[in-house]
Order: structure tokens, then sequence, then C-alpha cells
């Protein structure tokens, strides 16, 4: 059967209303899915980005309490006078960051018996937890809620250390 130029216009009007019938259905549903999609996407995306910098902020805080606690264990004159002074630097330190200093734990090491002896190497090690935003308390007990940051500074005592001016 040969096309005519009637059923042409007639099959052509009735997909021009099936479109417009289509189209009259999907109204208003592409800002739905949009705002679907965004929200989906965006929440997660917002809270890696303060998940991290969280993490970085307590790995800067935990390194700048290693290098000054190191820093302060070479300049120290006994033990006593050193361990009071690193134990008020870390806590200072952690104050500044906002690391909860029950977590942390701080490690002294000489690599001679005397830690004050011209030449030696201390090293101190500092570790503490992270805690995760927006995490709920009785999450933030377990592994699940923080993030084990650690960071070790070693200073070495000058040979002059001691020596009268």
């Amino acid at each position: 059967m040969p096309w005519s130029r009637r059923s042409v216009d007639r099959s052509c009007a009735a997909w021009r209303s099936a479109a417009t019938s289509l189209a009259e259905a999907e109204r208003g549903s592409a800002s739905l899915e949009f705002l679907t999609v965004g929200i989906v996407l965006l929440v997660p995306l917002v809270y890696l980005v303060l998940a991290v910098a969280a993490i970085q902020a307590g790995a800067l805080g935990v390194e700048g309490a290693a290098r000054h606690a190191a820093r302060i264990a070479v300049l120290a004159a006994d033990d006593e006078a050193s361990d009071a002074a690193i134990d008020r630097a870390v806590r200072t330190t952690f104050a500044d960051y906002g690391i909860d200093e029950t977590t942390a734990s701080v490690i002294v090491e000489c690599d001679r018996a005397d830690c004050h002896a011209r030449g030696t190497r201390i090293v101190v090690t500092v570790r503490a937890q992270v805690q995760l935003p927006l995490v709920p308390d009785f999450l933030a007990l377990t592994a699940a809620g923080s993030v084990p940051v650690e960071a070790k500074a070693t200073q070495t005592v000058s040979r002059f250390a001691g020596s009268a001016p």
C-alpha cells in the first residue's frame, strides 16, 4: 500500500500527541531528580572533607608536639625537668589543636645511657587518637569513631651542652 500524504500527517499527529502527553507526565521530575542526586552525592562529599580536615589537623598537632618535645628534651638540664617540660609542651599543643590528651602517649628514647650527654640522639614518639566529626558518643569509644595518628621527632644534644659560656 503506498503512503499517502494524509496517512503520513495522521501518523505524525499521533506521534506528536504521544510525545506531548509523555512530556506532560515528566514535567517537574527533573528538579526532583537533581535534588535527590545532589543530596545523595553532596552530603557524603562534605563529610569526607570534614573528616580529612580533622585528621590532617590531628596529624599536624601530633607532629608539632613531637618536634617541640624533642627540642625541649635536648635543652633540659636533667630528667625531671625534661619530663615536666615535655608534658607541659605536649598538653599545650594538644589543647591548641583540640586533641584529647587522655588518648595520647609520649615516649622519649635515648641512644645512650645518659640522655643529656653531648651528642646523644633523643627520639620522641607521640601517639594520639583523632575523633572523627559528627560521630555519636557511643561509636567514639570504639575504633570506628577515631583514627590513630603518630609522629616521631629526633634531636641531638649539642656538643656545647653543659659548657660554661
